[in-house]
């Protein structure tokens, strides 16, 4: 059988690059595991991953876009490949055109596996440099202050609708905020905060590639 796994980091936050070239290696769409995490996980503590780990079998194809996305480190990588070699999947690097079954392939792994570690250091240091650069110029990163007097405004409007019965989202939505915001804003300028609605959580798996696919059922052994 032909599984697929795809993996978002902090870089590249769609997996739809991944899918697709999943799919055009012939995976089929509804056998493909995606993980939206970022990359400081290590592979067997995300949860597409333990899925997968779990469904795979011994003569199983298990295809990836490229090295990285099975794990966050050269020993990671090494590791989750020996795990699944050691169970009789074969892997396939679509990207990297490896075969980690074999010595060779092994060796041209760790040798990748290497080098895009080195280069994801080497962006996070230049990112790091360029926003202390930034700093010192003077630059300040994320949104501007509200002026006190237009935030006041808003949170008295956004207050009166609320007393009017008004749902807190219209209230947010009215003022320009988000409801979050709304209530931060009436923590620092209203006189007791109204208590704010529940959140509404997410089911287990509410990842967008969801629909692609519905739960597989178990495997026998």
């Amino acid at each position: 059988m032909r599984l697929g796994y795809a993996r978002t980091s902090r870089t590249d936050q769609d997996a739809s690059m991944q899918v697709d070239a999943l799919i055009q290696a012939g995976v089929a769409a509804d056998k493909i595991f995606i993980d939206e995490l970022s990359g400081a996980k290590e592979a067997k503590d995300r949860p597409g991953m333990q899925e997968l780990l779990r469904y795979v079998r011994s003569d199983d194809d298990v295809y990836f876009w490229r090295l990285d996305r099975i794990g966050r480190s050269v020993v990671d990588v090494l590791n989750t490949v020996n795990e699944l070699v050691e169970r009789g999947v074969r892997l396939h690097s679509i990207m990297d055109s490896v075969d980690p079954t074999s010595p060779q392939g092994r060796m041209q792994l760790a040798m990748m596996a290497t080098l895009a570690e080195y280069e994801r250091e080497l962006i996070n240091e230049r990112v790091r440099a360029g926003v202390i650069a930034a700093q010192k110029r003077g630059v300040r990163f994320g949104p501007s202050p509200l002026d006190e007097a237009i935030a006041k405004e808003r949170v008295a409007t956004a207050r009166r609708m609320m007393a009017a019965g008004k749902p807190a989202n219209l209230a947010a939505k009215t003022v320009g905020w988000s409801k979050s915001t709304m209530y931060r804003y009436l923590k620092t300028y209203g006189n007791e905060p109204m208590e704010e609605d529940a959140p509404v959580r997410p089911g287990k798996d509410g990842s967008k590639y969801a629909a692609r696919r519905r739960s597989m059922p178990p495997r026998e052994q």
